[in-house]
């Protein structure tokens, strides 16, 4: 079984006093590209879908490791183990194809039939496992409406981390950044087609689209307090057939957002857009 209908979706949400998504690579400050338009990529969009999935009793294959509920110290412990993974033998190239081991593995894990995923595995013969899965479900990076204001502050300990108290070590100045207030928006698409090879479902659809409106519920961290992000409004579109009646492109230029959060939808004859409030 696979998608009947194609999907097109956007997801429209605040920041307000929060980092977003940090870059390592940057200090930790919310991300931007050069024209100053905040960004938060898809990977960490997907992140949060898993993580609203596992919070709703899904079974998920690449679990952060502060929400991991097996156990497992890694992916690869985690697909040969025998108890929550499809074991060993699953991928072993001689005991196993690898077009049996993807079905297994899209049928054990809503992300890997949902989001595609790569098993690439050393062995102890030294022959080695790569399995690539492509997904139907595609998120783009999300980027603000307009360019972003990134406040840094700096902050103190109040105690040592090391030593015996006498003196204050090194380590006592740090820095945080947040953005002031934001809108940013991304969209997504399910692909029939590709549904067909992962066995995702007009079901698991509608499990993915339940998430989104609560993207940042039970997400919250120094970098991004209670409250700090929220889901505005989801704009979802379900084609009538498999192959659409409209690229996701045309369909995703319909929506226009103001940073005040208001935005509008060009029509589309014969498409009709659901929207959702947010969590």
């Amino acid at each position: 079984m696979s998608l009947e209908n194609k999907f097109d979706f956007a997801i429209m949400f605040s920041v307000k006093h929060a980092n977003p998504n940090g870059d390592p690579l940057n200090g930790n400050r919310p991300r931007i590209d050069y024209e100053g338009y905040g960004e938060v990529t898809d990977v960490c969009i997907k992140r949060k879908i898993r993580d609203r999935l596992q919070e709703n009793g899904h079974a998920i294959f690449v679990q952060s490791d502060e929400k991991k509920i097996d156990g497992m110290p890694s992916l690869k412990a985690r697909a040969e183990s025998e108890e929550f993974g499809l074991g060993k033998d699953t991928f072993n190239r001689k005991k196993t194809s690898p077009d049996e081991a993807a079905r297994k593995a899209c049928r054990k894990w809503l992300d890997v039939r949902s989001f595609g995923q790569l098993f690439a595995f050393k062995s102890e013969s030294k022959d080695g496992v790569s399995i690539p899965i492509r997904g139907p479900v595609s998120i783009q990076s999300a980027f603000s409406v307009e360019p972003v204001s990134v406040t840094s502050t700096q902050i103190t300990k109040s105690v040592s981390g090391e030593g015996d108290g006498t003196k204050k070590s090194s380590d006592t100045m740090g820095m945080k950044h947040r953005v002031d207030q934001a809108i940013y928006v991304t969209f997504g698409s399910m692909n029939p087609q590709l549904s067909e090879r992962t066995g995702f479902n007009n079901s698991d659809a509608e499990t993915i689209k339940s998430v989104l409106p609560k993207l940042f519920e039970g997400d919250a961290s120094s970098a991004r307090p209670e409250g700090s992000m929220a889901v505005e409004k989801v704009i979802w579109w379900q084609h009538n057939s498999k192959s659409g009646q409209y690229s996701s492109a045309k369909v995703h230029r319909t929506l226009h957002v103001e940073n005040d959060g208001n935005f509008t939808l060009n029509n589309l004859s014969g498409l009709e857009p659901e929207i959702i409030d947010g969590f």
